[in-house]
């Protein structure tokens, strides 16, 4: 990325993999919905892109090198990477909750590239390897499952469960794999965009809500018999749905914030919230879910694959960005295959 809206490729070196480090030949690489929001606007919060930047941080592939003293991996073993390289060492990362530690080097998150390269030298910790029932295309959608486990983890979704889930995009569509897989039974999905609906629904859930076409929380509440749902999961981002999770989760439930609305202060009901004796819990990014993922996939429990609508060749990135940007009403995840 050499500006907003313009990419250019170039050649450089193959890196050389250093101490505990694994070199893989790179096979798949999602497109995120950040790597289009920094693509477009050059910012996201405080991560400000300065400069040239590599975008993508979704990715699978094949390891081709080896670095000093890494014996957990062999040339061959196909891996997905966990793109955030923690420091391991602050009172974060030493009690488990290596999300929120303040060091972390996070692929394609300003001021560390990404990886919509041929190549990439990576920490062989977070080299997660993949069975033979993976394929790398279903690797390199590890990372945002692993999104949708963290929050179907935080809500404590189980057996029985009544789900909202605001915003249908790849992260609530994987929101809706997980708390499928844990037990939910209930799920409705809100969207403004048909083609997600209807990918939801294929998906599992149980009722969708199109919010262009209907007063959403009067349509959650009808279809929840006026109750409102267990757990309420705001993954679009905006600052209307992050509002009408007070509305439509139920009393004594719980509100998980996905999504990061534009504002940093947003008006809310908090004098409903209290009345409802309703939870908020925010996550960031994810923990220890990669293991997870992997094995929900092998297993059948997940189908994460049926997520992609659209795959492009790495050579036909720049056509690949213009699509998500301006025929979003048409996509729901595209991958590229980095051949």
């Amino acid at each position: 990325m050499t500006g907003l809206r313009e990419l250019e490729f170039r050649d450089v070196p193959v890196p050389s993999p250093k101490t505990g480090e694994v070199l893989v030949k790179l096979e798949y690489v999602g497109i995120c919905g950040s790597d289009v929001h920094y693509f477009e606007h050059g910012r996201i919060g405080d991560f400000v892109v300065e400069g040239d930047f590599i975008l993508g941080h979704e990715c699978a592939g094949t390891v081709v090198g080896l670095g000093e003293g890494v014996t957990t991996h062999k040339v061959g073993d196909r891996v997905a990477l966990e793109p955030g390289a923690t420091c391991g060492k602050c009172e974060f990362c030493a009690t488990g909750r290596y999300n929120l530690c303040p060091d972390v080097q996070f692929l394609a998150t300003p001021p560390y590239h990404g990886c919509f390269e041929n190549y990439i030298a990576f920490p062989s910790q977070l080299a997660f390897r993949l069975p033979e029932s993976i394929s790398s295309r279903e690797g390199a959608l590890i990372e945002p499952l692993s999104v949708g486990l963290e929050a179907a983890s935080v809500a404590n979704v189980k057996l029985g469960s009544s789900v909202v889930i605001l915003g249908a995009g790849c992260i609530g569509l994987t929101a809706l794999l997980a708390c499928k897989a844990r037990g939910a039974t209930d799920i409705i999905v809100v969207d403004v965009i048909e083609k997600r609906l209807e990918k939801a629904m294929d998906l599992g859930a149980t009722a969708v809500v199109n919010a262009a076409k209907s007063n959403t929380v009067a349509e959650v509440m009808r279809l929840t018999k006026g109750t409102g749902a267990d757990i309420v999961m705001e993954t679009a981002g905006t600052v209307k749905t992050t509002q009408q999770t007070v509305d439509v989760v139920k009393r004594g439930g719980c509100i998980v914030l996905v999504g990061m609305a534009p504002e940093d202060v947003i008006p809310f009901g908090f004098a409903k919230l209290m009345g409802k004796v309703a939870e908020i819990k925010p996550i960031f990014r994810y923990k220890n879910q990669y293991p997870v993922a992997i094995k929900a996939i092998s297993s059948g429990k997940i189908d994460v694959s049926s997520i992609v609508t659209n795959e492009f060749a790495f050579s036909d990135l720049a056509e690949a960005m213009r699509v998500n940007i301006e025929e979003k009403n048409d996509v729901v995840k595209i991958v590229i295959k980095i051949d």
